[in-house]
């Protein structure tokens, strides 16, 4: 289970695999420029949407007589509007956090990210919980309720972040090695498999015969086996490039010990531990 610290302008976690991870904790100013973003984006939406019912009300009328549109349109006309409001107000940051793995258009263009207090994603159920207390944070107006709270802890954390249980922070990206295959960002799931993008060189060298670990090796490792390897590709990106590089050696060197066999020589532990992945896959593991 990762230990979570804070710091004034710091989240550190301690993942599992004893690695540090580092995100700083966004600040009100960027905050407030990331929901005013958004607020821009819900107001050109909001314009265009209620052109749309105009128009289609207009239409409604001309052709079915000023009676019937009174009486049918326009009630159809509130039911789009309060609807469009629902939509707009709640659903667009909860499903823009859900889908864009903590972001919305104004955190995209901040930089900022949604992260759970255990610096995992947030799902669905978090964005949900977050933003229906945004209706709170808003009283008695301008976002005073979760200006007023974030002024009063180190976290910067609204009432939405304390009941869901989640933190903005920044995207670090000083510390994220520049690779030719792959471009992931450190909310990447943990649970993901890796992709053959995270693996450049493993088929080439599985045709190529150049590196093979034995069958009956592989057949030692489990589900939990790949499960592990899969979680470190997973944060690879998210790792400075001296402890990930501790990393994929330790774990590779778990591994052959599990396997019975030796480490290939002069092959990378990254390269070993694709191997792995690839051919227990191959195998359908």
């Amino acid at each position: 289970m990762s230990e979570v610290t804070y710091y004034t302008d710091q989240l550190s976690i301690d993942t599992p695999e004893q690695v540090d991870l580092h995100f700083p904790v966004a600040g009100i100013g960027s905050r407030f420029i990331a929901i005013l973003l958004d607020s821009i984006v819900q107001a050109v939406a909001f314009a265009l949407l209620y052109l749309l019912i105009y128009l289609t009300s207009a239409w409604t009328a001309i052709n079915q007589g000023m009676d019937h549109q009174s009486d049918t349109a326009q009630k159809w006309l509130v039911a789009a509007m309060i609807l469009i409001h629902f939509v707009l107000i709640w659903g667009y940051f909860a499903l823009f956090e859900a889908w864009w793995k903590g972001q919305t258009p104004g955190k995209r263009v901040m930089k900022l990210r949604v992260l759970k207090d255990s610096g995992r994603s947030i799902t669905l159920f978090e964005s949900m919980a977050r933003n229906l207390i945004r209706v709170v944070d808003y009283l008695p107006g301008m976002y005073l309720t979760g200006l007023i709270t974030m002024l009063c802890n180190r976290k910067n954390k609204r009432l939405g972040d304390y009941v869901a249980g989640t933190i903005v922070v920044h995207e670090r990206i000083d510390e994220q090695p520049v690779l030719d295959h792959a471009s992931r960002t450190f909310t990447a799931s943990l649970a993901q498999a890796p992709s053959r993008s995270w693996m450049p060189g493993a088929k080439e060298a599985w045709e190529a015969n150049e590196t093979k670990l034995p069958a009956d090796a592989i057949a030692k490792l489990g589900s939990g086996d790949l499960h592990v390897i899969e979680t470190f590709f997973g944060r690879a990106l998210d790792l400075p490039v001296v402890k990930r590089e501790e990393l994929s050696a330790r774990l590779a060197q778990t591994m052959s010990d599990k396997m019975g066999v030796p480490l290939p020589e002069g092959v990378q532990a990254e390269r070993i531990l694709e191997l792995i992945v690839f051919q227990m896959r191959g195998q359908g593991r």
